[in-house]
């Protein structure tokens, strides 16, 4: 079960500008994320204005993903097939498993161009309070996958999870969470990614939490 708690209320009838279907269409697309009242209305003034050609073809967008891309049935990540790209890839290694929360999480670590593992989605992180709990999360079939009954054969020996959740107050609890499942498995190492200063900034305008977090996992040259 996934979590799809993102929308945002729809306007109230009293925020109404415009009539019929134009108010509706503000109203739908300001339920997307990011998406405020302001730019619901130009995005919708602009739908108004385009071609109709242009508008059919962004309709025919909408209902392909909605009708063909799917979840991966090994690392729940958004595919046009019953595998995705990485866990179809014989040359990556299976040993290895990246966790994240979100397929768009999937995209920032692959322009590394550092991991050479496979993935997990877990599709979001705990939060208690927005009611999104483990039930909620592909957890269950992370733990399939490291026990060896998960959908992919050759996974009967990963070596490594990293945990590669959002360094915020769910994705920190997501990790937690995950740390005390994980390690009760025999040979099993859980590692978390490094947090600190990023490339190019300056130490004055570091906050207190990211410089914490650099001082402690700090190396030697």
């Amino acid at each position: 079960m996934r979590a799809a708690a993102w929308a945002c209320p729809a306007s109230d009838e009293r925020d109404a500008v415009f009539e019929g279907p134009v108010q509706d269409l503000i109203d739908e697309l300001g339920r997307l994320p990011g998406v405020g009242p302001k730019s619901a209305q130009r995005i919708a003034f602009h739908l108004l204005a385009a071609d109709p050609a242009d508008v059919t073809r962004l309709q025919e967008v909408l209902q392909r993903v909605k009708q063909g891309v799917r979840f991966c049935d090994v690392c729940n990540n958004v595919s046009e097939n019953e595998r995705c790209r990485y866990c179809a890839d014989a040359r990556r290694d299976p040993t290895v498993l990246c966790v994240v929360e979100e397929p768009k999480d999937v995209l920032a670590v692959e322009r590394t161009r550092e991991f050479k593992g496979r993935y997990h989605v877990l599709g979001g992180a705990l939060d208690p309070l927005g009611g999104i709990g483990p039930d909620l999360l592909t957890i269950r079939e992370l733990l399939a996958r490291l026990g060896g009954t998960g959908p992919a054969p050759d996974e009967t020996d990963i070596a490594e999870v990293i945990i590669a959740t959002d360094p915020n107050t769910e994705g920190e609890a997501t990790a937690t969470y995950l740390v005390r499942l994980l390690r009760d498995f025999p040979g099993l190492t859980v590692t978390r990614l490094a947090s600190g200063l990023p490339m190019g900034g300056d130490l004055e305008f570091a906050d207190e939490l990211t410089l914490g977090r650099a001082l402690a996992g700090r190396r030697a040259l």
